[in-house]
């Protein structure tokens, strides 16, 4: 039945997950020509990127282009099942006036009313009936392990088909003992999550709307099935994948020589960010000669990392994403904004802890409940509709009436109304990117996204730096995401790094 009648939820659903990926990588690889003359035209240090004269265009097959495109659909799953660790498949839900939804329930409606005419002729007629036992039968089956064997011998047994052909020949054949087994092997081998659709299964009287019931279950315990395969085999996966994606990026860049383009651009652009202020801080002071030797050449890896920085500042709707990172461009979007919002947040934070009296601001439970207020009055900071000039407005209002209220219920003075002003005027500045508070935190939380960077693979946590305390458990949980990815983004890609970085910093 689940062949006949629909395509695989798995393989949907995985394809789902990868499309986007897939897609994006493409459309990169294949624009990367027009994009990158935009760009050269901008700052002096994209110009260092050009096309290599010595390898002409070349045409390419449809099969070759399906096979590429199978590959990076495979390095695209294989990568979201390493990295997420909240992966999972899911069933496959069409669109409700989609065409192909349509379809399939004419099909489905065909199939079933043919079911029930059959078992509705005197004598019935069990040719559709014994087809389903046996896809049952298949299916109950692939849920073993191989260690199930007493399990494996009971489904065989009373599900033996040729048997069961033979009672409905004879007349013999009792449909519903069958589908009795069938659901208590089904309550055996479920997840606890399934326990109660599998007990409705009883309750249904009727044999077509039972037949349609259990497909529909079963379908379910394929999806458990397949995303407790996921979770066994990320542990086996992850020391393999290095290799794979490794393996098929460079089969991409053999045929797709300019993969590498905005990858150079990108860590050029960082050689250039360092060297810069390295030079800077190398100035003498004013009045003072000039040192006579070039500042020093930064190191690869502290390009990398900075490169790294750069994409939590990224214009993704401006700047060519790098090609490296393309399959992860979702998720450093995700931190970008997490990052924005714990800009915003730690500014108010400390804007307002500093005009408090100092029992007040270090009373631990109405510190996290003033955090609690201005995160949620935050949570929609990156919708379009939000205003955050008008958000802040209503912060500076409410995070008065809390410290007015801590204040007095602790002995302290109260506020007064020019404090109030001023707090509530310091508060509502924080909605500029130039504001100073809000520069200062985001400075700090970049240096230490950059210190934990170049700590390598040690498990302690920088210290966090001074003014940020109230957010250390937000930053921490956006640091370790963010090395996590980082690191395993240079696992696959540090040879490319590695070679693109020799010919930069040789030129520098």
């Amino acid at each position: 039945m689940s062949e006949n009648l629909e395509k695989s939820n798995i393989n949907e659903a995985g394809k789902s997950k990868s499309n986007d990926s897939e897609q994006g990588l493409e459309d990169a690889m294949e624009g990367s020509d027009e994009a990158l003359q935009k760009k050269k035209s901008g700052s002096p240090s994209t110009q260092r990127v050009q096309r290599p004269h010595s390898s002409p265009p070349r045409f390419v097959t449809v099969e070759e282009l399906l096979e590429t495109a199978k590959g990076v659909t495979n390095m695209a799953l294989a990568h979201e099942i390493v990295v997420n660790g909240d992966f999972q498949i899911k069933p496959v839900e069409l669109p409700e006036d989609s065409l192909e939804k349509k379809v399939k329930e004419i099909v489905h409606k065909a199939f079933w009313d043919c079911l029930s005419v059959q078992l509705s002729e005197d004598p019935p007629t069990y040719d559709h009936a014994i087809k389903l036992l046996g896809e049952i039968k298949e299916t109950l089956l692939s849920f073993l392990l191989p260690g199930h064997t007493r399990l494996r011998n009971q489904i065989t047994e009373v599900l033996d088909l040729d048997l069961i052909k033979q009672e409905a020949e004879n007349g013999a054949l009792d449909i519903s003992k069958l589908v009795e087994f069938i659901i208590g092997m089904m309550g055996t081998l479920c997840a606890p999550a399934r326990d109660e659709e599998v007990k409705k299964l009883k309750d249904i009287k009727e044999i077509v709307p039972l037949f349609r019931a259990i497909f529909s279950v079963l379908d379910l315990m394929k999806v458990d099935m397949a995303n407790f395969a996921v979770s066994s085999i990320r542990p086996h996966l992850m020391q393999q994948s290095v290799e794979y994606e490794r393996k098929k990026f460079q089969e991409l860049l053999e045929k797709q020589p300019n993969s590498l383009d905005f990858v150079t651009q990108w860590l050029g652009e960082a050689a250039d960010d360092l060297m810069h202020q390295t030079y800077k801080n190398a100035l003498p002071a004013v009045g003072g000669a000039a040192g006579s030797g070039g500042s020093p050449t930064p190191s690869p890896v502290a390009v990398q990392n900075h490169a790294y920085l750069k994409l939590l500042k990224w214009d993704h709707l401006q700047q060519p994403f790098p090609e490296t990172v393309l399959m992860d461009q979702a998720r450093f979007q995700e931190l970008q904004l997490q990052l924005e919002h714990l800009t915003v947040l730690g500014a108010v934070l400390l804007v307002t802890f500093s005009m408090a009296a100092s029992g007040v601001s270090n009373q631990a439970t109405f510190a996290e409940k003033l955090k609690m207020i201005v995160k949620i009055l935050l949570t929609d900071m990156h919708l379009p509709s939000f205003h955050l000039k008008d958000a802040l407005t209503t912060i500076g209002e409410k995070v008065c009436l809390e410290v007015s209220s801590c204040l007095s219920l602790c002995g302290f003075t109260p506020f007064t109304t020019d404090k109030e002003i001023v707090l509530k005027g310091q508060i509502q500045a924080v909605a500029s990117p130039d504001n100073p508070i809000r520069r200062i935190m985001d400075s700090r939380i970049l240096t230490f996204l950059e210190t934990y960077l170049a700590s390598g693979h040690e498990k302690a946590l920088p210290t966090i730096p001074g003014g940020l305390g109230p957010v250390h458990k937000e930053l921490e949980e956006v640091a370790i995401k963010f090395v996590r990815l980082v690191n395993y983004n240079k696992m696959v890609f540090s040879p490319y790094y590695d070679a693109v970085l020799s010919k930069i910093l040789v030129r520098s």
